[in-house]
């Protein structure tokens, strides 16, 4: 089942929605296929007795198993969102575990060589706060799901900084306007250019004219 989306808060995406790595069932899966096989090679026999019952009460056990395994498998969420970091399980009552990103600190991952091969490993999650350290195992490739949450961290900050610039310009004053000069002071302006040699007299006059013109 996918992570629900109501539960995301408004600003927030879903990054990450996980399930684990398949080998989670094969345990289960290992045990019902070897009863099956012991169930077909009961079946070719022309006789039933108390092994056979057995056998058949075996079947449904390991069948019932693996149906279990599955739902846990279906109602466990790993999730990476750009804001926190969130594992839930349970097929009737819910746990889980929220972890914003803001906190993290580090991030592990552990692979064995089999694990490596599958696609598998755990993974660990340091963080600030009461929770410590905390463990998540059979993860899909754990070493890319540790580099996105670095990623997601850092935009986090980064987002963060942009929005502290955003407001810090908005509460800092507006920067007042030059006075505008008059006509009188822009020709005393000018008059000092032309004393300094920076325009010509006939600039000069030409600019008088244009600002008495104006007035």
């Amino acid at each position: 089942m996918p992570f629900p989306t109501h539960l995301l808060t408004e600003d927030e995406d879903l990054v990450l929605d996980l399930r684990p790595h398949w080998w989670y069932l094969a345990p289960s899966g290992a045990v019902l296929a070897v009863v099956t096989l012991v169930a077909l090679a009961a079946l070719r026999t022309s006789w039933w007795g108390p092994l056979d019952w057995v056998i058949l009460l075996l079947f449904i056990g390991a069948l019932g198993f693996f149906g279990f395994t599955y739902l846990q498998w279906t109602t466990t969420n790993f999730v990476v969102t750009n804001e926190r970091l969130v594992s839930r399980k349970g097929v009737i009552s819910k746990e889980g575990i929220e972890i914003p990103l803001d906190r993290i600190n580090t991030v592990f991952f552990n692979q064995s060589i089999f694990e490596r091969i599958i696609g598998a490993g755990d993974l660990g999650i340091e963080s600030a706060g009461e929770g410590g350290r905390q463990e998540f195992t059979d993860i899909r490739k754990p070493n890319l799901v540790q580099n996105e949450i670095y990623r997601q961290v850092e935009s986090l900050e980064d987002r963060r900084l942009r929005r502290l610039g955003q407001a810090a310009a908005e509460a800092a004053p507006a920067t007042p306007a030059e006075p505008q000069l008059s006509i009188p002071e822009q020709i005393e302006k000018l008059d000092q250019l032309r004393r300094q040699g920076v325009v010509t007299d006939e600039e000069f006059e030409a600019k008088k004219r244009e600002l008495l013109d104006r007035m």
